[in-house]
């Protein structure tokens, strides 16, 4: 299964997953990765396992 988002290729600095979103929605990626480590530190908000699983189900950037 996945979600019909594309992980960044240009613009990644781990898996490139919150870019990917930040591009789909015409969002500067800075601000939805500080957005993210914010939501992040919150409690009750596995973060990294959140990622891990967008990574895993988000689409292949294109080559």
């Amino acid at each position: 299964m996945h979600i019909p988002v594309k992980r960044s290729k240009k613009n990644q600095i781990f898996g490139g997953v919150i870019a990917g979103f930040c591009e789909k929605y015409d969002w500067d990626p800075a601000i939805g990765r500080v957005l993210y480590v914010i939501l992040s530190l919150t409690p009750g908000f596995p973060g990294v396992i959140v990622y891990l699983v967008l990574w895993l189900l988000m689409e292949q950037p294109d080559a």
